[in-house]
């Protein structure tokens, strides 16, 4: 009966690392879709959300099937709790993504990010996808350390994102007032998402340690 808690443990983690994978894939399409105004690539984004919205539920069921049926106890307890948390980050990643994609497509077949702020768009796509894929190899190893230094990692995304409002409020703007809303959008979007992969890297040290490092406000 153990053996086979543990295979079911191990099949709900391995839930949780597929799901971080489509969700930074997600986002370095989206942020392709949004940068090169590819309306296929917004598309794509868009429909292959379901997929992992279908593991996110499939995998909370695991955990609340062991929850009831295993009664786990220390370590134990807080993955599986921590597990139906995660999912629901990567979830939630995932369908940022889809938001990211949903302003390309509405602004289709111009390209929804003006000149001006291109290259911190840029910058924003690649720092949140490596923050996932981060997240990602963190469920793997369960690395406490590595998991705490995400939260350094996302200092980037804020100053970029902190950059766009200097931007926005700038008697200089020229892109006019439905650009920068995509743009005052589109940044918190970003922002959200990698703060999520650094909520994922807070529970994973709390299921390796008992203790919570200082978590971000998350909305």
């Amino acid at each position: 009966m153990r053996t086979a808690y543990h295979e079911q443990l191990d099949e709900m983690r391995s839930h949780l690392v597929q799901m971080c994978g489509l969700a930074a894939a997600a986002m370095e399409h989206a942020t392709r879709a949004l940068l090169d105004a590819d309306l296929q690539l917004a598309e794509q984004v868009i429909a292959d959300h379901e997929h992992l919205a279908a593991i996110s539920l499939r995998a909370e069921a695991e955990a609340l099937r062991l929850l009831a049926l295993q009664q786990p106890v220390a370590g134990d307890l807080r993955s599986i709790v921590g597990s139906i948390q995660i999912g629901a980050d990567v979830e939630r990643m995932g369908a940022l993504a889809v938001h990211v994609a949903s302003i390309s497509r509405l602004r289709h077949p111009e390209c929804a990010v003006p000149e001006d702020v291109r290259v911190s768009f840029t910058g924003m796509g690649e720092t949140a996808v490596q923050l996932a894929r981060t997240a990602q190899e963190v469920l793997l190893s369960r690395d406490p350390y590595k998991a705490a230094r995400l939260r350094d990692e996302d200092d980037a995304v804020d100053a970029a994102h902190r950059h766009l409002f200097t931007l926005l409020i700038d008697h200089k703007w020229q892109d006019g007032v439905c650009s920068a809303v995509d743009v005052a959008l589109l940044g918190r979007y970003y922002e959200r998402f990698a703060d999520h992969a650094v909520e994922i890297g807070r529970r994973v040290v709390f299921e390796a340690t008992g203790g919570l490092p200082d978590s971000k406000q998350l909305a």
